[in-house]
């Protein structure tokens, strides 16, 4: 399954360097209208569901839609700085989903008893409240005219594929069955069904990238662990694994070309540019060596699975201290919220290394400038 901080936080995780100011405050404000939206409709406790990849349903509805936009108050997320933030049906759509797979998620924990859910009273805790988010997210999905047994009917069916010893592909139809639903549904509401399709197929196959980087990321911690990894129980090596990612990017890529546009240019920059990146760092850091005590090098934004561990409340409560105020992304380290280890912060580590060079303004298309200020070429992205 794919792990609870990758649910919350997301897989493409945009550094400052690598989106333009004006393109950093538009995905900042879909960020922040996802949050909102979760807020609006289910309650404090379902910001708790926001995640970076979540938002990409609300940029897509306004790439062929443009969105409504209000702004919203000062936030320690923005370091207490007012933001235009997107409103409507896309930031509903995006917080509907996030919760229902975030649901699903908390469920299949409880049910297995992972971590801290090994706790009676935690695992009670944790169906309570995934119990909950899930009756209020079918009602918001309803009123969207989102069938929600589509997202929970393929999270659902995802314990039962891993215990088969199905093919690796097998293990990832669920996860592309339920994005593919959601990205689709960007064009119904936009009113433009002919992009139905292609958003399907951007969907299945970002569905596929999702759990393939998670088992990626997770692959040397789960043999330290006896943990079950989609890799390492289908027998598929980095080789190929890499293979298939290389060409679920190339498809995403080539079915957005397929789509209609109104504006599409921070859709494109995070599912074609990010997605690449994410893809590199995540194979960069699986094939690292080991450090010279024996250690791997730390991945992004990830701590050991070791250490003491908070319960469900107190991490939780731990991970939006964490979030709100930064910490997460702009310290140079900060302690993890459930093992308490101290763990790199997202733009303060080798990830963001060489993105914006300015003494080099070769401009190599965009691997040299990544949308930076700094470089005075134009690579027409």
């Amino acid at each position: 399954m794919i792990a609870i901080l990758r649910r919350v936080f997301g897989m493409i995780r945009p550094c400052r360097h690598t989106l333009s100011p004006a393109l950093r405050t538009e995905w900042m404000g879909h960020l922040c209208g996802l949050c909102y939206a979760l807020r609006d409709d289910h309650g404090q406790a379902a910001r708790l569901a926001t995640n970076y990849d979540g938002l990409l349903i609300s940029v897509l509805l306004d790439a062929q839609a443009p969105a409504g936009r209000r702004t919203a108050g000062p936030c320690p997320l923005r370091g207490m700085r007012r933001q235009s933030v997107a409103t409507g049906e896309g930031a509903r759509l995006a917080a509907t989903v996030s919760l229902i797979l975030a649901s699903a998620t908390l469920a299949d924990h409880a049910a297995d008893g992972d971590g801290p859910y090994a706790r009676r009273s935690v695992a009670a805790a944790a169906r309570r409240v995934a119990g909950g988010w899930s009756r209020r997210a079918a009602g918001t999905a309803a009123d969207l005219e989102l069938s929600s047994a589509v997202l929970l009917d393929a999270v659902a069916r995802q314990p039962g594929l891993e215990r088969s010893g199905s093919s690796l592909l097998t293990v990832t139809e669920p996860t592309e069955t339920a994005t593919a639903a959601a990205f689709a549904h960007t064009a119904v509401l936009a009113g433009w069904p002919d992009n139905a399709a292609p958003l399907a197929e951007v969907g299945r196959l970002f569905g596929r990238l999702a759990h393939l980087l998670d088992a990626v990321e997770d692959l040397r911690a789960d043999a330290a662990t006896g943990a079950w990894n989609p890799l390492a129980a289908t027998g598929t090596d980095l080789t190929a694994a890499r293979a298939l990612a290389d060409d679920a990017a190339l498809g995403v890529r080539l079915a957005l070309d397929e789509v209609r546009w109104s504006r599409r240019r921070l859709a494109h920059r995070l599912l074609v540019h990010e997605l690449n990146r994410s893809i590199g760092h995540a194979f960069a850091h699986a094939a690292a060596d080991p450090d010279e005590d024996g250690s791997t090098r730390r991945k992004r934004g990830r701590a050991p699975r070791h250490g003491p561990q908070r319960g469900l409340v107190p991490g939780c409560a731990a991970a939006v201290g964490l979030f709100c105020t930064c910490r997460m992304c702009c310290a140079d380290t900060f302690p993890h919220p459930w093992t308490g280890e101290p763990v790199e912060g997202w733009c303060r580590n080798e990830t963001c290394e060489g993105v914006c060079d300015c003494t080099d303004m070769s401009c190599d298309c965009c691997d040299c400038c990544g949308d930076c200020d700094c470089c005075s070429c134009d690579c027409n992205c």
